[in-house]
C-alpha cells in the first residue's frame, strides 16, 4: 500500500499530466526539487526524502526526448546521478569552472543510427563469391 499512497501523493504534487507522462516513461511516479537541465534538454530531480524513495533511488533523470538512451546523460551528471560527486554540476563549483579548451562538447553515441560511424576498408577481399559459369548450348 505504500507505493500506491506514494503514487497518489506524486500525482498530487507533480500535476495529473506530469505523473501520467511519468507512468508511460519510467513506469514510476516521482515528485522531488529539480536539480538542473543538460546541454541536451534533460531535466534532473532528487528527493531526499527516505519514507518515499528506496535509498540508492532518490536520483533520476527526465530525458527529453521519447526514444532515448544512456549516451544522451553527459558525464558530469552520470557521476552526479551514480553518487560519484556530491554535488550537481548546477552547484559543484569545481565542476563549473573546470572547462578545459581541448575538451571537445560531448555528443551522444550513435550506433545503431544512420550517423553511426562505418569504416573504410582499402584491402582487397580476399575470398569471392562464387559465379556459376554458363556455356552456350550447342
Amino acid at each position: 500500500m505504500v507505493s500506491f499512497l506514494r503514487t497518489l501523493r506524486s500525482a498530487r504534487r507533480v500535476g495529473l499530466k506530469e505523473w501520467w507522462r511519468q507512468l508511460n516513461y519510467i513506469g514510476d511516479a516521482k515528485s522531488g526539487a529539480y536539480i538542473g537541465t543538460d546541454q541536451f534538454g534533460n531535466r534532473y530531480f532528487e528527493n531526499r526524502n527516505a519514507e518515499e524513495e528506496i535509498p540508492g533511488r532518490h536520483r533520476w533523470v527526465d530525458f527529453s526526448q521519447h526514444f532515448y538512451h544512456n549516451s544522451q546523460v553527459p558525464p558530469e551528471w552520470h557521476s552526479w546521478l551514480q553518487h560519484i560527486r556530491k554535488e550537481a554540476p548546477t552547484q559543484d563549483a569545481v565542476m563549473q569552472n573546470s572547462t578545459q579548451p581541448w575538451k571537445a562538447p560531448w555528443t551522444e553515441t550513435l550506433t545503431g543510427t544512420r550517423g553511426a560511424y562505418k569504416s573504410y576498408n582499402t584491402a582487397a577481399p580476399k575470398m569471392y563469391a562464387w559465379e556459376p559459369k554458363v556455356k552456350a548450348r550447342e
